[in-house]
């Protein structure tokens, strides 16, 4: 790297002096030097050469001294170090420069054996602050492209150096959501594009504003559907409650979202939630040229498969066993054993719930009924007959209903 220097002095023989003096280094291509002879001239120098290093200025000239001149510097947004040389090396002068942001203070007669120490300290200090400058913007342009998909914790942990291993794919532990939207295509071909966008826009926003706060890793939105991730990229020891809790909150979040822009005549779809864990692969995807931090696995088609299932189920969450096992004081409800498809074997899911309804009555008249069908009891349809007509809108209790007079023994079930 060349240093480029601005020598402002007003003494006529001291541009030859300083060219004489440092031939060897500008011949190896270490510095160059520019000149002005006031502050004035200075700063137009610098305005035209913005790419000037550092200033070596004397304090008496004409028009602006020097004093004044590293005042503007240092007022500007890009400040330029800054060597002070005067012949009056009194106590004033140097406190003065100084407090107004002074590099350094040397005096005249020039020892140009001190001035070429002087000069070479400040170029190792430009040389410094220029290297934390573009770490501190890499950081920024890491953090805005990080900031898309991890929570602003997470994604300011990430942009820092040294953290990026976790980028790499590699296998871990995950619990991972899916979430989807009811007859969302049909609201596509008939709402107007403004409407849709607003619709969107907002949604999308809102629903990643929980995964955040939960600090969630949103890994795909593909048009209404949202991949969530924890445990990754970052270690969290409780993620499966986290994940819990935050599909409890993107369900709460979600139906108060679609009545408000019910009241609006806009018939906006149910979210349809599914929670799995295990281990997945997971890391960036995109190559050299795209970052897509995602996961790929059984995992993740569970999550998704289970998001699919609570059409049949009449729910809106439905969670894995995995998951609900690895949550402390887990809160929900059996839906039965599933056999989802590309799976051998039956996945017991559960349907979380509130703290509330699951220590009300009607979670004890459910678990004594799913009870009953598990066993193959006969009394297990009335008891699911009087569970349907004690509470109406119990989608679940309804649904198991159905399968009883439909001939379905046990609760294991074939969902596509």
């Amino acid at each position: 790297m060349t240093a480029t220097i601005l020598v402002v002095d007003d003494e006529p023989d001291l541009e030859a002096l300083v060219l004489q003096k440092f031939r060897r280094q500008i011949r190896d291509g270490a510095v160059q030097f520019m000149f002005a002879h006031d502050g004035i001239e200075a700063l137009q120098s610098i305005e035209d050469h913005p790419h000037v290093d550092m200033v070596v200025s004397d304090i008496n000239m004409p028009r602006m001294d020097g004093l004044s001149l590293l005042q503007k510097l240092q007022e500007a947004e890009d400040k330029k170090s800054t060597i002070i040389v005067s012949a009056y090396g009194d106590m004033s002068n140097i406190r003065t420069a100084m407090n107004r942001g002074a590099f350094d203070f040397l005096t005249k007669p020039i020892d140009f054996g001190d001035l070429e120490m002087t000069i070479d300290k400040t170029i190792r200090h430009v040389e410094m602050m220029r290297e934390a400058r573009r770490r501190q913007a890499e950081a920024e342009r890491a953090h805005a492209s990080l900031s898309r998909y991890f929570s602003p914790q997470i994604a300011s942990r990430l942009a820092c150096e040294g953290e990026a291993d976790g980028m790499a794919v590699h296998r871990r532990e995950v619990a991972t959501i899916f979430t989807d939207i009811t007859n969302f295509t049909s609201l596509v071909e008939t709402a107007a594009p403004e409407v849709l966008g607003a619709l969107l826009n907002e949604y999308v926003g809102g629903m990643t504003d929980i995964v955040f706060a939960h600090e969630g890793t949103v890994a795909k939105i593909i048009g209404d559907a949202i991949q969530i991730l924890f445990n990754a990229p970052g270690d969290q020891p409780d993620y499966a409650a986290r994940a819990i809790a935050c599909a409890h909150d993107l369900d709460v979040w979600a139906e108060g979202f679609r009545e408000r822009w019910k009241s609006n005549g806009v018939n906006f779809g149910a979210t349809r939630i599914g929670v799995h864990a295990g281990p997945a692969l997971v890391g960036n995807f995109g190559g050299s040229r795209f970052f897509d931090y995602t996961a790929y696995g059984d995992t993740i088609n569970t999550a998704a498969r289970l998001e699919a299932a609570n059409k049949f189920l009449g729910t809106r969450i439905c969670v894995s066993a995995a998951v609900a096992d690895a949550t402390g004081n887990f809160q929900g409800r059996p839906v039965g054993d599933l056999m989802l498809r590309g799976r051998s074997e039956p996945l017991r899911a559960y349907e979380p719930l509130s703290a509330e309804t699951f220590e009300g009555p009607a979670m004890t008249q459910y678990s004594e009924a799913f009870a009953k069908l598990e066993a193959g009891d006969a009394a297990a349809m009335p008891a699911f007959a009087a569970l349907v007509g004690l509470h109406a809108d119990d989608a679940l209790a309804g649904f198991h209903l159905r399968r009883l007079l439909n001939g379905a023994k046990g609760v294991r079930m074939q969902l596509e």
